[in-house]
């Protein structure tokens, strides 16, 4: 009887490892963009079909919204903060050198980063390898490190930091209210806040790929 069952995780394990393990390894080793943004095109789009008959969880959209506004409205300032005093000459550099890009990444960003990421590390993640991994504690926990180690693809510590605790933010919201729209939401919220900020080039594949 326990065979099949362990078994049946015995293969996730392996998928999870190959999906958020192997996919930055071969992005890193392949360094073209091109195929970063397929490969997570592909991968969300899969994810998506796969969760097509999951159920919604019910969540009080209300509730959460307040408490995504009211952390960010705490957290921004002390982010910015630290982004003025350890890199001072690149701060809120692209809205002042490069207005109208820092723009065209405020609309697109969302839409052609955020929601594939949280496709995949959140909303898939959490239902696709509940069976292995079981705990809300554990899925959160392997969310955050595979968020983070995604990221590796940039080849700086910063930007391997800074998404290993975002994604540890965005998992524990997620397993609270699992919503996709809300989890995009903040994750938006930071993103653009980050590119705003000057710390984008710490998640520019042309700078790491070509030094």
């Amino acid at each position: 009887m326990n065979r099949p069952w362990r078994a049946g995780r015995a293969w996730l394990a392996l998928e999870f490892l190959l999906l958020y393990g192997g996919g930055p390894l071969l992005i890193l080793g392949l360094r073209r963009a091109g195929v970063l943004f397929v490969l997570l095109w592909v991968g969300a789009a899969v994810a998506f079909a796969s969760l097509r008959r999951v159920r919604v969880e019910p969540h009080d959209a209300r509730r959460e919204l307040r408490a995504i506004g009211l952390r960010f409205a705490v957290l921004a300032p002390l982010i910015a903060f630290v982004t003025w005093w350890f890199w001072p000459a690149t701060f809120l550099i692209l809205p002042r050198q490069h207005p109208r890009f820092w723009l065209l990444i405020m609309v697109l960003y969302p839409v052609l980063s955020v929601w594939p990421q949280e496709m995949l590390y959140r909303a898939f993640l959490f239902t696709r390898y509940r069976p292995l991994l079981r705990r809300s504690g554990a899925l959160i926990a392997a969310s955050a490190v595979a968020f983070g180690f995604a990221h590796v693809i940039f080849l700086n510590p910063v930007a391997v930091v800074m998404t290993l605790l975002g994604g540890l933010l965005f998992a524990i919201d997620y397993d609270r209210h699992r919503s996709l729209r809300l989890t995009c939401l903040e994750h938006s919220l930071y993103g653009c806040l980050i590119f705003t900020l000057g710390l984008g080039r710490f998640f520019y594949t042309g700078a790491a790929w070509h030094h």
